[in-house]
């Protein structure tokens, strides 16, 4: 009701901080809320449908703010770019170090199921480097861009990839995504401990409220985009600061939820839920941006430059020897710390 008011002049310190923190807080709440009854629709379906829906719950989240934010004008050209590059950073790197790290403190080592993870792999590889890297190469568009006929390739190859994932994954392979040979009444104990705080309730309720918190996240994304472009402008920060504040965000409470499958020794569903979120952002996010720029004549720079080109490839090639082995222990999640400890220090620091 009052926030083109409000967002009028950020000039004051104290005011634009409290409206940062304002906005931050209610998406935060909201999103966690999204998750939560995506949790509890995943309890009531088992998996690995049930981390599917927690995943592209939390991708709907994020293809929403930026959507919302790229429709507020100038300067958002690269907010899709940074916002991906960024999920992949935190998620391959940071929230995997962390669950490798804390799980392997707690359990030593643990399994999971080999089939799975390399599945996962096999899609997020090729699609990241079609959308983030081979862009900088093609020459039928200036920059860092697709031409259109490009654009509608990869839109049309990564929703059809992710379709034939999903059939993989629920349908003919639904064993490549379940931890192997699971002791039943070991899960049972490991899933009551993980989902202890949950209020369970049918089906349509949780639909509903899940639906129901998106909105305060679409509403409030655009209104967000404003005091943090005015303050990067300001404090005459690196542009994918913003992305990087986007996507620890929209990551935080699904996030969370990884690290508590670790730490319960359900490696399979922290996997399920790290990699699958890698895959939706990618699958997902690149379509629905470039269909945007289409629509709209906006140009979409997908393409990294040469520092974070060298970190992604990096990253997928820690992440395919990571998941090389079924075990995992604490060494493994070190590796991925450092990673995502260098990414943070690049975006400040060239």
């Amino acid at each position: 009701m009052f926030g083109k008011t409000w967002l009028a002049d950020l000039t004051n310190l104290i005011w634009l901080v409290t409206l940062v923190g304002w906005l931050f807080t209610v998406i935060l709440l909201s999103a966690f809320a999204v998750v939560r009854h995506a949790e509890s629709l995943a309890v009531r379906f088992g998996e690995p449908v049930g981390t599917l829906i927690l995943t592209l719950a939390v991708t709907g989240i994020e293809v929403m703010m930026i959507t919302a934010v790229m429709y507020t004008g100038s300067g958002n050209a690269k907010l899709a770019r940074d916002t991906m590059f960024a999920i992949i950073m935190i998620v391959l790197n940071g929230m995997v170090g962390l669950s490798l790290l804390l799980g392997g403190l707690r359990h030593h080592e643990q399994t999971y199921n080999l089939q799975g993870a390399n599945a996962f792999l096999a899609v997020i590889i090729p699609l990241t480097v079609l959308g983030l890297i081979l862009p900088n190469f093609t020459v039928s568009s200036p920059g860092p861009t697709f031409s259109r006929s490009q654009s509608t390739f990869l839109i049309i190859m990564s929703l059809g990839l992710y379709g034939v994932f999903l059939a993989i994954q629920n349908v003919r392979h639904r064993d490549y995504f379940i931890a192997p040979d699971p002791d039943d009444l070991m899960i049972e104990h490991h899933q009551t401990e993980l989902h202890a705080d949950l209020q369970v309730r049918s089906v349509p309720y949780h639909v509903a409220c899940l639906l129901a918190y998106l909105l305060p996240v679409v509403i409030l994304a655009k209104q967000l985009a404003t005091p943090i472009d005015y303050g990067i402008r300001v404090l005459q920060a690196p542009t994918a600061l913003g992305g990087f504040l986007v996507a620890a965000l929209i990551l935080s409470p699904e996030s969370l939820g990884a690290v508590r499958a670790a730490l319960a020794n359900q490696l399979q569903r922290a996997v399920n839920i790290l990699l699958g979120s890698v895959l939706a952002t990618i699958s997902l996010t690149i379509p629905t941006v470039l269909v945007i720029g289409l629509m709209t004549g906006k140009t979409i720079v997908l393409g990294l430059d040469t520092v974070d080109m060298t970190l992604l490839l990096l990253t997928l090639l820690v992440s395919t020897l990571t998941f090389a082995i079924d075990r995992t222990n604490v060494l493994l999640g070190a590796v991925h710390l450092l990673l995502f400890l260098a990414y943070l220090m690049l975006i400040f620091e060239r």
